[in-house]
């Protein structure tokens, strides 16, 4: 197994030292074209055929990942933070040990090879704010990206975090991605990548998207998300999964739904299939969403 780490400091310190109308194209060719398969995956190009033209830089942008734009002296602490070679060990580690966990199952992985980065937020981004500064997007195989706003508290939390993206990871080699993926599908893999990094890392670094979920608001929000379990299509599942605030940012519809308590449903749901049957969570991330909740179909009672 190789995973490479594509370290992000560098090209921003040669982003700071550039002019801005340069920049985009060090953040394209240094550090989006070593993912290029996965942008391709999205038909996202490296650089719009015309300027201002939807490319990498502008999704993302939309993500929450800083603009290459605005990397300048005023970010000198930030990348200054991101040079940590501890911090990066750590992820490349996190990412090690995910895959491993898998291989100590016996399951031999389709991909060999994987690459890392991990890049700046934007600390002013609505996502990026309600996520405590930390971000990630593991859903091609082989592609693993992370952004954060650097501090003592997302980058001790940043492995975990990565461990939920290899997960995602993995399971997308063995359970194809579709267009048409329903709210149910979701839940159950957002489940298993969380429940995956806490039995990596411990409960103490679960994710925002679900801790800030209490149990009474996780009563109140099941019969909610239970109803939509069919909705397919990002307007759709927006809401349910993110919440309705970032929801009405995406343009999108609201369904009454707290931020990420459709995660903090997936997680619990996932977690009571995995006490309920003894599955263990590797071996379970290869299984069909539906498996999952026909077995753990109780959750919403």
């Amino acid at each position: 197994m190789n995973v490479q780490p594509v370290r992000s400091d560098a090209a921003y310190r040669a982003m700071m030292a550039a002019p801005a109308g340069k920049r985009g194209d060090l953040y394209r060719y240094e550090l989006m074209a070593p993912f290029k398969e996965k942008w391709d995956c999205y038909r996202v190009p490296l650089k719009a055929a015309e300027p201002g033209g939807y490319d990498v830089v502008m999704a993302s942008e939309m993500l929450g990942i800083l603009p290459p734009a605005q990397v300048d002296e005023s970010r000198a602490e930030a990348v200054r933070l991101l040079g940590n070679d501890v911090f990066w060990d750590a992820c490349r580690r996190s990412v090690e040990r995910s895959l491993s966990r898998f291989a100590a199952r016996g399951i031999e992985l389709p991909r060999q090879d994987y690459r890392f980065t991990v890049l700046l937020a934007n600390p002013g981004h609505p996502v990026v704010r309600a996520s405590e500064g930390y971000c990630g997007d593991g859903g091609i195989p082989g592609s693993i990206l992370a952004w954060l706003d650097p501090n003592e508290s997302t980058m001790r939390r940043l492995p975990a975090a990565l461990a939920h993206e290899a997960n995602h990871n993995v399971r997308f080699q063995f359970v194809k991605w579709r267009d048409d993926i329903t709210l149910g599908e979701m839940l159950v893999s957002e489940g298993l990548a969380e429940n995956f990094a806490v039995e990596l890392f411990g409960e103490e670094l679960a994710g925002p998207w679900v801790t800030r979920t209490t149990p009474e608001a996780l009563a109140q929000v099941k019969p909610l998300v239970r109803a939509g379990l069919e909705a397919q299509g990002l307007a759709e599942l927006s809401a349910y999964l993110y919440g309705d605030e970032t929801a009405a940012l995406m343009g999108y519809p609201t369904r009454g739904v707290p931020y990420c308590a459709g995660y903090a449903c997936g997680y619990h749901l996932v977690r009571r299939f995995l006490d309920e049957t003894g599955a263990d969570i590797a071996e379970a991330t290869l299984l069909p969403a539906a498996d999952i909740l026909d077995a753990a179909r109780g959750f919403w009672e």
